[in-house]
């Protein structure tokens, strides 16, 4: 009934069709439980039709290599004992595709998981908050760096569009950490999305957004935690604080676990919760709320994050963030239940989905801007443009003195530029560079903070100046939440009447900040926004290519035109 698949190297070539894996290691192999026998109608889009995929082999179900004792069913923990032979049969068109995949551990399994036929298993737990400010961060960064400690392969999640965050959570685990964003997404996408990330991770933890129901407006749970956790199917524990309550957390409890039919809530973590109190806590929550406790996290006062205006300070500039890492880690391991949250996560069941198929193109040169002042990109986002054949090259408009050679087009994320906007204005070359490469039609988008780069000025530094205003701070946020872009004439990325989800979050703002699009809130309150040409996309708002792949394909075909002018002698 259930298929598997190694977590490392080993494959040769069958001569009966297919591919067979021979475990020549001294020691077991984990494997990853798939389902086989089943029908795939071409789910990445690969040239061959449909596939049949079974197997054949001689390990039995052993205990686990992440602990615990072996289950029946589709999440059972398989080890591929030495001397055990798999073999997979495939079909043409499959087989090219996975031999051309399978030098890497990370490619072998994400084509694992697309050979499941979008039923793919991915232990998982989402850590919900209260509110914000309860400890959610905090407690997710201590039980990655906890895990990973361990020796697992971790991956992380963020719901919502926060960009912070998730540096925190690549910087521990080592790996990407995905948005999961149901404004930008569609269920299935972001079922895909979560499917593609984890299907190499042992476990993966979700961080919630605000509190557990939160979402968009004021009294809405669209695009909540809860909403995520629910199309995910993913167990939530909630994060609360318990400084200056006692009992009266209990009752909080049983709100969270009595709003929703469904909450789906699994357990409970208390945050700031001192050695003394936490038994009696337990005992009282557990015996009201009927959910297990999965420990507390004591203050950590040395462990502390500073902030600004836009959130936490960006893991890039805590210059001892391991050493706060590990500080809570040690934290994590002594207080809380880490074996007991990596069972539940092998309960969530199994992520089925449609894969989002993007084309496959020309290679084309695309520059992005990644430095301290722009940091803000969605990694998913940029994969799509690596996944259709683009070679992503980063160059810091701080530190280089021009552009990369060569690029075909041109990515400026959000950030920090007001922050760093005197020694950005003293980079001359690079304004230079950047202003005769949109001058000669380069195509390029440029979000929230890569927008104020191009205009004339920030609070008086000179900056690119191909676009006309001055960036100015309000002094709170403006125009902050998720927004519906609406073309309102033909552009880089769509065609007048378009639509894409996307979000702001600034305080800074401009004199001229464009009219080629139309923001709407869920509220239908609208303004224009962004400058938009056949090759500019340049505007506050912030989007993700997966919530409208169209806009991929789009800047992509702009950065292919370019390259062929170039190579044309047009430019």
């Amino acid at each position: 009934m259930f298929g598997i698949l190694p977590f490392i190297g080993g494959w040769g070539i069958d001569k009966r069709g297919g591919c067979e894996y021979h475990n020549r290691k001294n020691t077991e192999v984990p494997l990853l439980p798939l389902g086989w026998g089943r029908r795939i109608e071409n789910p990445v889009g690969i040239r061959g039709g449909t596939a049949t995929v079974s197997a054949e082999v001689g390990a039995e179900v052993r205990k686990s290599a992440i602990g615990g004792k072996p289950r029946e069913g589709p999440h059972s923990p398989w080890m591929h004992k030495p001397g055990d032979l798999l073999r997979l049969t495939l079909r043409p068109g499959w087989r090219k595709a996975f031999f051309a995949c399978r030098k890497t551990t990370a490619a072998a399994l994400r084509a694992a998981a697309f050979f499941n036929g979008g039923n793919m298993a991915a232990p998982r737990i989402l850590l919900a908050g209260v509110s914000s400010g309860c400890g959610k961060t905090t407690v997710t960064c201590a039980l990655l760096q906890a895990l990973v400690n361990r020796g697992l392969r971790v991956g992380a999640f963020k719901c919502g569009p926060d960009y912070i965050d998730p540096m925190f959570h690549s910087r521990i685990i080592g790996a990407k950490s995905g948005n999961l964003d149901l404004h930008f997404f569609s269920e299935n996408t972001l079922r895909f999305l979560l499917a593609r990330n984890a299907a190499d991770r042992d476990v993966s933890v979700i961080e919630g957004v605000m509190g557990y129901y939160d979402g968009m407006g004021l009294t809405s749970d669209r695009a909540s935690s809860y909403q995520v956790a629910k199309a995910t199917r993913s167990p939530a524990v909630l994060v609360v604080n318990a400084k200056g309550a006692a009992l009266s957390l209990v009752p909080v409890i049983q709100g969270f676990q009595r709003f929703r039919e469904n909450a789906g809530l699994r357990g409970v973590i208390l945050n700031q919760c001192t050695e003394m109190s936490y038994p009696a806590l337990r005992e009282a929550i557990e015996a009201a709320c009927g959910l297990r406790c999965y420990g507390f996290l004591p203050q950590v006062p040395q462990a502390q994050l500073g902030s600004r205006h836009l959130g936490l300070i960006t893991a890039a500039e805590v210059a001892d963030l391991q050493q706060k890492m590990q500080q809570l880690a040690q934290a994590a391991e002594k207080y809380l239940d880490i074996d007991g949250l990596l069972a539940l996560s092998r309960e969530a069941p199994p992520l089925e989905y449609t894969p989002v198929a993007l084309p496959r193109m020309e290679k084309v040169r695309i520059a992005v801007a990644r430095d301290n002042a722009f940091c803000f990109y969605y990694q998913d986002s940029l994969d799509a443009l690596a996944e259709m054949g683009a070679e992503l090259v980063p160059f810091s408009p701080l530190a280089d003195a021009a552009l990369p050679e060569h690029i075909h087009g041109l990515y400026l994320g959000g950030g920090y530029p007001e922050l760093y906007a005197p020694e950005l204005g003293r980079n001359a070359g690079m304004l230079a560079a950047i202003r005769r490469a949109l001058e000669a039609g380069l195509p390029c988008i440029a979000e929230c903070g890569g927008f104020m780069y191009l205009t004339q000025d920030i609070a008086g530094e000179k900056m690119v100046g191909f676009l006309p205003g001055s960036c100015f701070d309000t002094g709170r946020l403006t125009r902050f939440g998720y927004v519906t872009l609406r073309a309102e004439e033909d552009n880089l990325l769509c065609r007048a009447g378009e639509e894409i989800p996307a979000h702001e979050f600034h305080h800074w703002d401009c004199t001229a900040p464009g009219t080629g699009f139309t923001a709407t809130k869920p509220t239908g309150r609208h303004w224009p926004c962004v400058v938009s040409t056949k090759a500019l996309y340049a505007g506050y708002p912030h989007f993700h290519f997966y919530a409208n792949p169209q806009f991929a394909r789009n800047f992509y075909q702009a950065c292919l035109s370019f390259r062929g002018d170039w190579m044309n002698g047009a430019m």
